[in-house]
């Protein structure tokens, strides 16, 4: 039998709209289901609890979208690139697709390891005339309080266009930090300023995933379930990201709609 190591393919897929809400173990368990329907022939670990050899990179907070997840799989023989894509789009998903495979060198850096580097970019609520960044983060984990330090992690500036920023983040071997929790902190910093309480941090299009209504101009007309179309039957009630009522025009709290990693490198 050839040895499984020789053929290691590494996938790019997307990972896009109410599927954004997924963990990385659910979205892990999602692609085995995938890689199993495509009937490739996967190669499966030894010992006591045998399990398919396959291999994600870093993964991304729940919430947060991705248009350039890698994964790495481990093939008993070689199927052609093309017949292997074919396979795995049809046996995935549209909101978490395969997008391109290719054979890597079997002593390659492991996907988690081998892109550093993450490109995001948020959608906001409206264009603000600046965003203040921090200049660390704090972060709770385990009932403990760490401060992370921004410009340890941020690659280059925040680049804001209208209601949309841009950033890079290195992940560390002692540590990330995370986007939406850097997000957050500019937010936080941003609202109070203008004296407004921060509302929780909506990402990845949690208008559409969510289904939360509000009534607009006070209707009877509550539509069920999470599907946005409803909401355009019933124009008594906007789809909203975070439900909430201001006391005047123009005094909203400044939110993120969604937030997508763009590119690894």
């Amino acid at each position: 039998m050839a040895d499984p190591n020789q053929f290691r393919l590494r996938a790019v897929f997307a990972k896009r709209g109410r599927l954004a809400m997924l963990s990385h173990l659910e979205v892990a368990h999602a692609l085995e289901r995938a890689v199993r329907r495509a009937g490739l022939p996967f190669a499966i670990s030894q010992g006591f609890s045998p399990h398919m050899k396959i291999a994600f990179g870093a993964a991304l907070p729940v919430g947060v979208g991705g248009d350039c997840e890698i994964f790495d799989l481990q093939l008993l023989e070689r199927v052609p690139e093309d017949q292997a894509l074919e396979r795995l789009q049809a046996a995935s998903v549209p909101d978490l697709m395969v997008l391109a495979v290719r054979y890597i060198d079997p002593h390659a850096k492991a996907a988690s390891v081998a892109f550093p580097i993450s490109e995001y970019s948020a959608t906001l609520s409206f264009a603000p005339r600046e965003l203040p960044v921090p200049r660390e983060v704090v972060v709770v984990r385990k009932r403990k309080e760490k401060r992370l330090a921004v410009d340890e992690f941020l690659i280059g500036a925040m680049r804001l266009e209208g209601n949309r920023v841009t950033f890079a983040l290195e992940a560390k071997p002692t540590g990330s930090l995370r986007p939406d929790k850097l997000l957050e902190a500019c937010l936080r910093l941003h609202n109070d300023r203008l004296g407004l309480e921060s509302p929780r941090i909506a990402t990845g299009d949690t208008d559409a995933m969510m289904g939360r209504y509000a009534a607009d101009v006070g209707g009877d007309c509550a539509p069920d379930g999470t599907d946005a179309a409803k909401a355009d039957a019933c124009p008594t009630y906007t789809l909203l990201s975070n439900v909430g009522a201001w006391e005047a025009p123009g005094t909203e709290p400044l939110t993120v709609m969604s937030c997508t990693r763009t590119g690894q490198r």
